[in-house]
């Protein structure tokens, strides 16, 4: 059963403990900028976990008691060996577009932004294999391997916000998994250069296969200052949008679409309601009612094919516009977690899940709608699974309490689907459920006394009394 109550955590540090951190750093690293008041604090220690009722109750009232600013890896280093010095958790974040409290500090403690860290190290011309130091904001940084004739092989729907490091350490995939799979699929993340929190810290460089460990590990097992990509040649991907009069129609063009020799690279389909409720780019009509949507990202040469391969499968094109010419909200922030940002920012009293589908689809969707009714509208999102075209489902959820939550999760599991649970805090809960030994031992050996996020890695204080 997943945990949905806060696990062993360490006490929050003394005041003298933090007073005696906070004037170590001050006195040896002057430059480095502390962050003392109450508001700027509480704002460093939240992401979007209000996403889930359940973490919002459960997270409520977790503020840094301090928090810091680095700018360069000689401070990342100088805090995380302060902080082991003095035994003061140290919890790690970029921009904060996490929905699952990766960057709250369970345990007070400080907070360590890294949005600071912007250097390009290295962008191979022959390659493309590219590494960038943490804080790089992933759209500034596709616009800058685009001078090279580069992208990014994926991107978070927050992408114009979001953090390399963030991604590495709390995403797992989004627009162009559909071609790629997810980051941690091998070949997508080359290696990390990783500090660790001792009272004399290490800066590593991890190769790809030491690297994996630290992949979606919530920044619980290693500092990471900067990372190794393999990129792809870029792209000028245009945006289409299809409406269905069925839903049936529309999820067996979803489920077909992947298979053919078209180059895609993201596919998203929204059920009706969630459809009518989503803010459109400008130019794009508002679907007609009980039409439901496909969103496609689509490469120039498949433009030719696409609209008949659609229209014999009972769709309609009804909007495209290349992606470098849109105005208003780009297609690629209607899909993944923006569908729930948006659909929530207008109403109350809702939630998501994420699951991977069975195949066939058809039958889990019927079965949920028998009994649930409109209280879950299906939005779903075309990936590679194991080098396999899957569809995954992120849907809209009416809040009914934790009961009915479970209900359904229990169900979606019962008709085949893998649960990713969003409404819990470590990261195997979250995950496939089970402790991933390698991210443990990992975190033996750059966080010995687990002062890196604590309460968030499940097979760590399992095996770690209090």
């Amino acid at each position: 059963m997943p945990l949905r109550s806060l696990p062993p955590l360490p006490e929050p540090a003394s005041e003298e403990r933090i007073e005696g951190l906070a004037a170590e750093l001050r006195e040896q690293h002057p430059a480095l900028a502390l962050v003392r008041g109450l508001a700027e604090r509480t704002r460093l220690s939240r992401d979007y976990h209000d996403y889930s009722p359940v973490l919002a109750s459960l997270l409520a009232g977790r503020v840094a008691q301090l928090a810091a600013r680095a700018t360069c890896v000689e401070e990342v280093v100088a805090v995380a060996g302060a902080c082991a010095r003095h035994g003061v958790p140290l919890t790690l974040r970029g921009a904060g577009t996490g929905n699952y409290g990766q960057c709250v500090p369970l345990a007070g403690g400080m907070v360590l932004d890294l949005t600071g860290l912007r250097a390009l190290r290295q962008l191979d011309p022959h390659s493309g294999v590219v590494e960038a130091e943490a804080g790089w904001v992933l759209a500034d940084l596709d616009r800058r391997l685009g001078q090279a004739g580069r992208a990014l092989r994926l991107q978070p729907s927050t992408g114009r916000t979001a953090t390399l490091a963030g991604f590495i350490a709390g995403g797992s995939g989004g627009i162009g998994s559909l071609r790629w799979g997810f980051l941690r699929d091998p070949g997508n993340l080359l290696g990390l250069e990783v500090v660790t929190v001792e009272p004399r810290p290490r800066l590593l460089r991890l190769d790809a296969t030491d690297a994996a460990a630290l992949n979606h590990a919530y920044g619980t097992n290693g500092i990471l200052t900067a990372v190794r990509l393999a990129t792809c040649a870029a792209i000028p991907w245009w945006q289409l949008v299809v409406d269905f009069a069925s839903l049936e129609e529309a999820l067996a063009a979803a489920a077909a679409l992947p298979a053919t020799s078209l180059l895609l690279n993201a596919l998203c389909l929204l059920e009706a309601p969630l459809a009518a409720g989503m803010p459109w780019p400008a130019g794009c009509p508002a679907p007609r009612s009980g039409e439901h949507r496909l969103l496609l990202l689509s490469a120039p040469d498949a433009l030719e094919a696409l609209p008949g391969w659609l229209a014999a499968h009972g769709g309609r094109e009804c909007w495209r516009q290349a992606e470098d010419a849109s105005r208003g909200v780009p297609l690629r922030e209607l899909g993944w977690n923006h569908t729930t940002l948006h659909w929530r920012s207008q109403r109350e009293g809702w939630t998501y899940l994420q699951m991977l589908l069975p195949r066939p689809e058809a039958p889990l969707l019927a079965a949920v709608r028998q009994r649930w009714g409109a209280d879950v509208l299906w939005h779903l999102e075309a990936v590679r699974q194991g080098g396999d075209a899957r569809l995954a489902a992120l849907p809209l959820v009416r809040w009914r309490g934790l009961d009915d939550l479970e209900a359904l999760i229990d169900q979606c599991r019962a008709l085949g689907a893998v649960i990713f649970d969003p409404h819990t805090i470590t990261v195997e809960d979250g995950g496939l459920g089970v402790v991933d030994g390698h991210q443990v031992a990992a975190k033996g050996r750059f966080d010995p006394q687990g002062l890196l996020n604590p309460g968030k890695l499940r097979g760590w204080f399992s095996r770690t009394p209090g």
